[in-house]
């Protein structure tokens, strides 16, 4: 099932965020998600000890910046273990800055399940 990228970026993140922001902040970075194509967008995602929130735009001082098709984004959110990978050294899930923290954002998404 494809996954609403605006409503999951817009509504369920920022829900989730605020509803664990402890387990929000133990992640202690700011991201930027550009999302290409249909249905994507920009986000900001704090989760440092100032934040934690997520916002529309780029307002720039990410830690870690991901980019991504929303095409590839569904394969993301489809499998994150398997499909990230292949999609990162494919070329098609571009980061910048901060390599280690994209690992984290596994944690991220869990706090909207």
């Amino acid at each position: 099932m494809a996954v609403d990228i605006q409503k999951l970026f817009n509504e369920t993140l920022p829900a989730g965020i605020a509803k664990h922001a402890d387990k929000a902040k133990e992640i202690g970075a700011k991201f930027q998600m550009n999302i290409t194509g249909d249905g994507g967008g920009e986000w900001f995602i704090d989760l440092s000890a100032s934040g934690p929130s997520a916002v529309a735009g780029n307002p720039g001082g990410a830690d870690c910046t991901i980019t991504i098709s929303a095409e590839d984004f569904q394969k993301l959110q489809e499998n994150p273990q398997a499909n990230g990978m292949q999609l990162f050294f494919a070329g098609k899930l571009k980061v910048q800055g901060n390599q280690m923290l994209a690992m984290k954002l596994q944690k991220l998404f869990e706090l909207s399940a």
